[in-house]
C-alpha cells in the first residue's frame, strides 16, 4: 500500500510538471489526443506512412494534408503514452503499471533492448537504485543494424554490447520537456555526448534518432523509444571531411575558401557535402574559373552550410532554411529520401558529428552569388538570354565584368525586329554598365546603359520601375553582376513632353490653350511631370466662339489646364492596384487615379493610351477634359461652355465665384545675355580726341534684359591720333540665367523696341553733353587685341 502511494505521488508530480512546462513534443501528443477524443479516453491519433512502419504524432499541417513527405498516410488510433486498454472497455481507461527501467522495456515492447540488457549483464543496474534515462532502440531499429555489426555486438556482449547500451543511457531522469534544442547530455559510456534536437514540429531526436514513444516513466528513471541504434560520436565536421575520400574535391574547395577553421570549431551545423562525382557534373571550366576568387569560393561553401542541425527524421515536409551564405534553400522529403530545392540528391544522411550533421549529396549547390549575370537568368527570360548569345553579348559580359541585366519576360517580346542594328541597340539599353542591386536603387537615380542612354528609376509604394518598365519578383545578385526581371521592354525617351505632343498631332487644341495660358514652357523645361493630355476629340462640342471665350479668361483657363498636370512621374505599373491613388495637381486639387486590369482610370475617365515617356515626364492620353468636381463656376456663359466640354460630372453654379490667380512659380524662365568678343581684324579705325577720353558705364539694376547703348564722345578735334587694328572673326559667348517664379509676360525688352533704343540713346547723349565726369581713358598700344566694350542696361520689371 505504501509503495502504491509512492508510485502515485511520482506520477502526479511528473504530470504536474508536464502541465506547467510543456514542450513541442508534448503539445503534439495533446493535439493527437484531441483528434481521437471520439474513440474514448486517452486515445491518440497517429499517422502512418503508407508502405512503411513509420508512425507520427503529426502536426496540423500534415494531418489536414493527409500526407507526410509527400506520401499518403493512414490514421491509427492507439493508447496515448502511459495508458493501456482494458478488456470490454472503450478507449484506454487504465494507467500503465509502473516498473523499473528493465521492466518498462518489456511493457513498451522494446524486447530486443531488454534481451540485450540481460545478455550484457546491464539488467541488474537498470533494475536497481538510481535515476536513469534510457534511449531504447525499438525492435525494428535493431533490425536495421548491419548484420555484421550486430553479430560483432552479440558475440562480445560483455564489452561491445554493454558499452553500446550504456551509450544510450544518461545517469539522471530527462523528460522530453527537459530536452531543449541543441542540448548535449553526457552518456554513461566514456562521457561521450548525446546530441539533442527538439524541433517546432514536435520531433525530438538524439544523435538524429527520432523518439517515437517518449516519457515512459519508471520507478528509477524514464524510457524513450527511438527509431534507430545510435553510435558514439568523436569527430567534428572538419575531421570527417579529412578522412572521407569521396568528399576530397569538396574538402579542397573548403580549404581554398578559408572555411575549414570554422568547421573545426564548436557549433550546430548542417553540411550538405557534394561527393567527388557531384563535382564531375559541373560545367567544364567552372571550378577553375572560381577558384581564384576567394569570395566566390566562400559563398559556394557557405551555401552548403546551415547554422542549425537538421536531422533527416525532423523533415516531414518542405521547409525553407537560411544558409550561412545568406540566401535560402528548401529542404524537403520524398518518402525516405531527402530533397534539396525539390531535387532528390541526398545519397547518405545523418552523419552525426560533435558540431552538427553531414548529408552527402550528388550535386553541387551553386548560389546566385557564385554565378555570372548570364547564369542568373531563368526560364521566363529565355528569349532575352538567347538574343544575347546570338548577337555576341555573352562574350563581352565575362566573369570579371561588372554589369546589370534588365531582363524582360518572354511575354514582352511581342513585335519582331528584323533590323539587327536596332535589335542590338534595344538589347544594349537593357544592360547597365555597372552592378546595381535592388537595395541600391532609389527614386530619381540615373543608370547608364551600354548604349550610352541614361535611364531613370522610379520607386513607388508597391513597385520599382525603370522608365516605362516595372520589375517583377526575382531580382538576383551574382558575383560581379545583378539581374532584375522587367515586365515589359524599356523604351528610353527621346523627346520632351512638348515635342512628344507636337509630333503626335492629336493635341493641337490642347497645345493652343496651353500657349494662351502661358504654360508652354512647363511642357519644355526639365523636370518630372505627369500630364493627362486631352486629345482634340475632347473639344469636339466647342465652337470657335466657345474656344475664344475659354481663352479670354486666363485664370479660368489656367485652373482647368493645371488640373491635368501633376508633379512627379506616375506610370501605370507604379500605381497600387485596386485602390485609389491620389495625385496632387498644380491646380491644387487631387486627381483620383486607379489601375484596373492593366489600364488607368482618372476621375472615372478611361485612359486609352498611357505611359508615353518623355525626357521630362510621362503623358497619359484622355478623351475628356478633367475638372475638379467640387469647384463651382461663377459665370453663366462659362458654365454653359463647360457643360458642353465636361459631361462625366455635375458642375455647380455659384454666382460671383471667380477663379484665383495661380502663381506660375513652377515655371523656370530663362534670359540670355550675349557678350560679343572680337578678335583683331584688318579694319583700321582712327579716332580724333581733344583730350583723354573718359569712359562712363551706366548700369540700371533690375530684371535681366539685354540692350546695346551707343557711347558718344564729343569735342574739338586735336592732332592726337589713336590707331586700333582689329583682326579675326567675332566670337560670341552666351550666358544664361535661370530665374524661377514670377510672371514675365509684362517685361519690356529694349532690343525688341526701336523707339525705346532711340530714346535711351538720346538720354545718355544728353547726360554726357551736360558734363558728366570723365576719367582718364587708357590708351591701348597700337596693334594689340582689345575687347570692344559694351554697356548693358538692366531695366527694372514694370510694376503691374
Amino acid at each position: 500500500m505504501h509503495q502504491l502511494l509512492v508510485v502515485t505521488s511520482v506520477l502526479v508530480a511528473l504530470c504536474s510538471l508536464g502541465s506547467v512546462d510543456t514542450s513541442a513534443y508534448d503539445k503534439i501528443v495533446t493535439h493527437s489526443r484531441i483528434r481521437a477524443r471520439k474513440e474514448g479516453p486517452n486515445v491518440c491519433a497517429l499517422q502512418q506512412v503508407q508502405g512503411s512502419k513509420k508512425k507520427y504524432f503529426s502536426t496540423c499541417r500534415n494531418w489536414y494534408k493527409g500526407s507526410i513527405c509527400g506520401k499518403k498516410t493512414l490514421v491509427l488510433y492507439e493508447c496515448c503514452p502511459g495508458y493501456i486498454k482494458l478488456e470490454g472497455m472503450r478507449g484506454c481507461p487504465a494507467v500503465a503499471p509502473i516498473d523499473h527501467v528493465y521492466g518498462t522495456l518489456g511493457l513498451i515492447k522494446a524486447t530486443t533492448t531488454q534481451q540485450y540488457s540481460d545478455m550484457a549483464k546491464l539488467r541488474e543496474e537498470i533494475e536497481g537504485r538510481g535515476s536513469f534515462t534510457m534511449f531504447a532502440p525499438s525492435d525494428d531499429a535493431w533490425d536495421l543494424v548491419d548484420s555484421t555489426v550486430r553479430s560483432a555486438l552479440v558475440s562480445n556482449v560483455n564489452i561491445e554490447l554493454y558499452n553500446a547500451l550504456r551509450f544510450h543511457m544518461v545517469n539522471h531522469r530527462i523528460l522530453t520537456k527537459d530536452m531543449k534544442n541543441d542540448m548535449t547530455f553526457t552518456s554513461m559510456y566514456n562521457n561521450l555526448g548525446l546530441y539533442i534536437n527538439h524541433y517546432s514540429n514536435g520531433i525530438v531526436t538524439v544523435n538524429c534518432a527520432r523518439i517515437i514513444l517518449g516519457n515512459q516513466v519508471a520507478t528509477n528513471g524514464v524510457v524513450h523509444v527511438i527509431d534507430r541504434v545510435i553510435s558514439s560520436v568523436g569527430n567534428n565536421i572538419k575531421e570527417v571531411l579529412d578522412v572521407t575520400d569521396e568528399l576530397s574535391s569538396f574538402t579542397d574547395v573548403v580549404l581554398a575558401s578559408g572555411m575549414m577553421d570554422k568547421l573545426d570549431q564548436p557549433g550546430h551545423y548542417t553540411l550538405f557535402a557534394p561527393t567527388n562525382e557531384a563535382f564531375d557534373k559541373l560545367s567544364p571550366g567552372y571550378l577553375e574559373r572560381i577558384m581564384g576568387d576567394k569570395a566566390v569560393i566562400a559563398a559556394l561553401v557557405n551555401y552548403h552550410l546551415l547554422t542549425s542541425v537538421q536531422c533527416s527524421e525532423a523533415i516531414m515536409s518542405g521547409s525553407v532554411y537560411e544558409t550561412a551564405e545568406g540566401s535560402t534553400i528548401e529542404i524537403g522529403c520524398d518518402g525516405d529520401s531527402l530533397t534539396v530545392n525539390g531535387i532528390k540528391m541526398v545519397l547518405k544522411k545523418d552523419v552525426v558529428t560533435t558540431n552538427g550533421v553531414i548529408h552527402f549529396i550528388d550535386q553541387v549547390l551553386i548560389p546566385e552569388s557564385a554565378k555570372e549575370g548570364m547564369e542568373l537568368m531563368g526560364d521566363s527570360q529565355s528569349t532575352f538570354s538567347n538574343m544575347l548569345h546570338q548577337l555576341g553579348f555573352s562574350a563581352a559580359l565575362g566573369p570579371k565584368t561588372e554589369y546589370t541585366l534588365l531582363a524582360p519576360l518572354d511575354s514582352a517580346f511581342t513585335d519582331e525586329v528584323n533590323d539587327e542594328k536596332l535589335l542590338k541597340f534595344i538589347l544594349q539599353n537593357h544592360i547597365l554598365k555597372m552592378k546595381v542591386t535592388l537595395s541600391e536603387l532609389y527614386n530619381g537615380q540615373m543608370l547608364e546603359t551600354m548604349a550610352g542612354k541614361l535611364l531613370r528609376v522610379f520607386i513607388y509604394r508597391t513597385a520599382v520601375c525603370i522608365e516605362n518598365a516595372c520589375m517583377v519578383r526575382g531580382s538576383k545578385e551574382g558575383s560581379k553582376s545583378a539581374l532584375h526581371v522587367m515586365r515589359t521592354l524599356i523604351k528610353p525617351p527621346e523627346k520632351t513632353i512638348y515635342e512628344l505632343l507636337i509630333a503626335d498631332r492629336r493635341f493641337k487644341i490642347f497645345l493652343s490653350l496651353v500657349e494662351t495660358a502661358g504654360l508652354t514652357d512647363l511642357l519644355k523645361q526639365e523636370g518630372s511631370y505627369t500630364i493627362f493630355a486631352p486629345t482634340d476629340d475632347a473639344f469636339d462640342n466647342l465652337s470657335t466662339e466657345d474656344l475664344a471665350l475659354l481663352k479670354s479668361d486666363v485664370n479660368a483657363l489656367r485652373t482647368i489646364l493645371l488640373y491635368h498636370f501633376s508633379n512627379g512621374i506616375f506610370i501605370n505599373g507604379g500605381l497600387e492596384r485596386g485602390v485609389t491613388n491620389l495625385l496632387k495637381t498644380f491646380q491644387g486639387k487631387n486627381l483620383q487615379v486607379m489601375s484596373v486590369n492593366n489600364s488607368i482610370h482618372v476621375n472615372s475617365v478611361d485612359v486609352p493610351d498611357g505611359d508615353l515617356m518623355a525626357t521630362n515626364g510621362v503623358v497619359h492620353v484622355v478623351k475628356n477634359v478633367l475638372y475638379p468636381a467640387d469647384l463651382p463656376v461663377g459665370r453663366q456663359e462659362l458654365l454653359v461652355l463647360l457643360k458642353k466640354l465636361i459631361k462625366y460630372i455635375h458642375i455647380t453654379y455659384n454666382s460671383g465665384f471667380t477663379y484665383e490667380e495661380i502663381p506660375l512659380r513652377f515655371i523656370r524662365r530663362t534670359v540670355t545675355t550675349t557678350h560679343i568678343e572680337t578678335d583683331p581684324t584688318l579694319t583700321k579705325v582712327t579716332r580724333v580726341l581733344q583730350k583723354d577720353p573718359v569712359i562712363t558705364e551706366v548700369v540700371v539694376k533690375g530684371e535681366p534684359v539685354v540692350t546695346k547703348v551707343t557711347r558718344i564722345i564729343e569735342g574739338d578735334p586735336s592732332f592726337t591720333q589713336v590707331t586700333r587694328v582689329i583682326e579675326g572673326e567675332p566670337s560670341m559667348t552666351k550666358v544664361t540665367r535661370v530665374i524661377e517664379g514670377g510672371d514675365f509676360s509684362k517685361i519690356t525688352t529694349i532690343h525688341t523696341n526701336p523707339n525705346l533704343i532711340n530714346e535711351e540713346s538720346e538720354r545718355i547723349t544728353k547726360l554726357i553733353r551736360e558734363g558728366g565726369g570723365f576719367a582718364s581713358a587708357r590708351k591701348a598700344p597700337v596693334g594689340m587685341r582689345k575687347r570692344r566694350k559694351q554697356l548693358v542696361r538692366r531695366h527694372p520689371k514694370p510694376s503691374e
